[in-house]
């Protein structure tokens, strides 16, 4: 298993020098298409995994050096070995040379003696470094420390928790296509394929443990899509009704707008700027037998694809920095920068007044972002209506207990990600 380490190691640093881990890993599999389903969820799990505890693992690193390592390709790899010994039940002396073999593939046979030594260090001494590792709070918390501050400030009281729930491993859950069946009745299809679930809201089910899609009763057939619970909450608030006409205004990839026609007969523009993602809009419809206009389009500028007529529901689910939804996307975590957040909040700010124009009067606008940070969520909503006298927010009707709610705010933890949603009318 060498090779699954080398493989993941040179992801990590791809990914630290900046591209997305998703596309770091499709690239991957474009390029060794001979690769095991074994070895590519392996490879998939060091890479994930290590991203996940990155702050942790960077502090055990330190400690077991006694220079500054300077090799990024080695520094990976090491990454990528502690990770395993810590984290999974991998035999510790297989991690070990599996990762002295691997220094031959990367390249790296003079570096072979400092690996083992390393890494025979830190099982020698375990328990002494890890108490060591979370001293400091990208060690104990496994997030970079701008990112721990303005938690601690923006939630005084729940930012450990935040934190916390963002390191764990994600639930799965479907959304039931009430177009195709009840969830009374997808619950007990899942039942005769072994597979244990429960209902967790109206059209929402979450499984006991995470499966591969392709082994999902009735995904092809387009009985469920897989949606996280608290992302789920969109199309119920807008409450669009039969006859209604809805813009879903950054659609990619397709998850609320189809969710919104499965609830209703409505006439829907399903929006976004990139084409190549609309692709998936397109095949997520398809696979539903659902039906919507897809428009490639930039809400800001509607001039370019609106035609005139106003519409009764807007949904702006508005590019954001992630940060409620960073255990599926752990990269998120270490690419990001402060600076990233007010960059979002002025696109966002920039969305919301284009589209808001489109709005009729009497109509309702649901402004969401799968983030958990202040100034894209609560400033953000708080400054549109200091500017709009003709906007009114509207209270969430049947708020559900499992999901923590706080002005809008949905924060993470084991049952679903951190969402904000924002309800407002035109008068």
């Amino acid at each position: 298993m060498y090779e699954v380490q080398s493989l993941a190691s040179t992801v990590i640093g791809n990914v630290l020098a900046g591209r997305s881990l998703d596309a770091e890993l499709a690239a991957l599999w474009r390029r060794h298409p001979g690769l095991s389903a074994q070895r590519r969820a392996a490879t998939r799990d060091i890479c994930f995994g290590t991203l996940r505890f990155l702050g942790r693992i960077d502090a055990l690193l330190r400690a077991l050096l006694d220079k500054p390592l300077h090799d990024e390709k080695l520094r990976c790899l090491l990454r990528a070995a502690l990770y395993q010994l810590e984290y999974t039940r991998a035999a510790p002396h297989a991690v070990v040379d599996h990762a002295v073999r691997a220094c031959e593939q990367l390249r790296l046979a003079a570096a072979k003696g400092l690996t083992n030594a390393v890494l025979r260090n830190f099982l020698r001494r375990r328990t002494p470094l890890l108490a060591e590792a979370q001293r400091t709070d990208p060690g104990r918390y496994s997030h970079p420390q701008w990112w721990i501050d303005k938690l601690r400030h923006q939630y005084p009281r729940q930012y450990a928790a935040i934190l916390e729930a963002n390191n764990l491993h994600p639930p799965m859950t479907l959304r039931v296509n009430r177009r195709r069946g009840t969830v009374a009745e997808y619950l007990a299809l899942l039942a005769n394929n072994g597979i244990a679930a429960q209902q967790v809201s109206a059209s929402a089910v979450r499984l006991a443990k995470p499966v591969a899609v392709e082994r999902i009763p009735g995904f092809s057939e387009g009985l469920v899509s897989v949606q996280d619970a608290a992302a789920q909450r969109a199309a119920p608030l807008l409450v669009a009704d039969d006859g209604m006409r809805v813009l879903d205004a950054c659609a990619a990839p397709g998850g609320k707008t189809a969710h919104i026609l499965e609830l209703a007969d409505v006439d829907l523009v399903a929006l976004d700027r990139d084409d190549a993602r609309l692709e998936r809009v397109r095949s997520n419809l398809a696979r539903l037998g659902l039906t919507a206009r897809v428009v490639c389009g930039d809400a800001c500028e509607p001039h370019g694809w609106w035609d005139g007529r106003p519409f009764d529901r807007i949904l702006a689910d508005v590019p954001c920095s992630a940060s409620g939804v960073v255990r599926r996307h752990p990269d998120i975590k270490w690419l990001r920068r402060a600076a990233d957040i007010a960059r979002f909040a002025q696109r966002q700010q920039r969305i919301l007044e284009a589209l808001w124009r489109l709005l009729a009067s009497g109509g309702k606008l649901l402004y969401a972002t799968c983030s958990v940070f202040h100034e894209e969520n609560q400033h953000q909503v708080a400054r549109f209506l200091e500017r709009h006298r003709d906007a009114q927010p509207l209270m969430f009707p049947g708020a559900e207990t499992h999901l923590q709610q706080a002005a809008g705010q949905i924060l993470p933890d084991e049952q679903h990600d951190g969402f904000f949603y924002a309800l407002l009318h035109k008068n």
